[in-house]
């Protein structure tokens, strides 16, 4: 007797991620990895102008750097600039380095920003739109395993391979420059690699997706359900709800009833349910909770330990628990809707 395979539910769930992985692999992946080598091709343009002008101005003199014996040397020798900068000078230079290497990375987290949108977006419309919708119910696929597999695409597989085309942009990067330090007379091991801390920046990154996933849960789940629920142009009735609705509020003043302003609906409510995606939107939330507080020093402490104390954030849990609310109405909604 032939031996019956029963695929189990956790194996459907498996089946469903890799489907939405091919079908949308060049948003989760290619993208991110496009706009890291754009990112990279930019830096070398800027650094081959740049060195352009610093050996044109060393050719006509007016680049001047002294040993430490104040021997006059003309040209673009970082080995003997770094002689004259002192330990407080390198953690300076060091802090720098770690601002501008997590700037290096932003790029793929940008695109992931667009990319989870618009993907949330079409991931329950369009296969109503082409009738798809009815072969996939065909199937032994429960509405919730449908649902949930998109969500986890959202917020752990398309996060999860864009961190990775930014570690990898941020080491092209440093690779990058090490060229140039080591081309001009400088070390790259204590000029870029001791002072700044690249590691520390990818476990921050490793330890920030759990952050943007319960971050990004009240858009993801509110897109999701305009997904399931419109019958047509899902981007305008997801955009302009929240609008009208902060539009409303400012101009009757509702907000006034609970002894808030409409700036408070605004960030909250509409910002919540449409810029949730964007990596680093949380950044400005904690800096407009936490006054005085400069976007250098939050960029500095881009460690674990910062990351995970995100996660004590009340606002964080409270957007959660309103983004699970919406993806239970969008598994309602597919379960009862199958065509536009």
């Amino acid at each position: 007797m032939n031996a019956v395979h029963h695929i189990t539910p956790l194996g459907k769930f498996k089946w469903l991620l890799k489907r939405e992985y091919w079908e949308n692999r060049g948003g989760f992946l290619r993208a991110p990895l496009v706009a890291g080598g754009i990112s990279l091709l930019l830096t070398v343009m800027m650094l081959i102008a740049g060195l352009f002008l610093a050996h044109r101005a060393a050719a006509n003199g007016d680049l001047p750097i002294y040993d430490t014996n104040g021997v006059h040397i003309n040209g673009l020798n970082l080995g003997t600039l770094t002689q004259q900068m002192t330990p407080a000078d390198m953690a300076k230079f060091g802090e720098g380095m770690n601002v501008t290497l997590l700037l290096s990375s932003t790029w793929p987290f940008i695109v992931l920003g667009f990319v989870v949108f618009f993907y949330c977006l079409g991931a329950l419309y369009d296969d109503r739109r082409d009738r798809s919708v009815l072969f996939w119910k065909s199937l032994p696929l429960s509405d919730t395993q449908t649902v949930l597999s998109k969500l986890v695409s959202a917020v752990v597989i398309a996060p999860v391979l864009a961190t990775l085309a930014a570690i990898l942009t941020m080491f092209g990067f440093i690779v990058i420059i090490s060229i140039v330090v080591l081309a001009h007379g400088g070390n790259p091991v204590t000029l870029i690699w001791v002072p700044s801390n690249p590691f520390t920046l990818i476990a921050g990154m490793l330890c920030w997706m759990p952050v943007y996933a319960l971050w990004a849960l009240p858009t993801v789940g509110w897109l999701l359900l305009c997904s399931a629920w419109a019958k047509s142009k899902p981007f305008l009735w997801a955009v302009m709800l929240p609008v009208f609705a902060g539009v409303v509020v400012s101009w009757f003043g509702l907000m006034k009833l609970f002894a808030l302003d409409a700036g408070w609906f605004w960030a909250h409510v509409v910002g919540r349910l449409l810029l949730g995606t964007l990596p680093g939107i949380e950044v400005a939330y904690q800096a407009r909770s936490t006054q005085g507080q400069s976007l250098q020093s939050v960029l500095d402490g881009f460690t674990p330990a910062d990351q995970l104390a995100a996660l004590a954030s009340p606002q964080l849990w409270i957007g959660a628990i309103a983004g699970v609310l919406f993806i239970a109405a969008a598994i309602w909604l597919r379960q009862r809707r199958d065509e536009i």
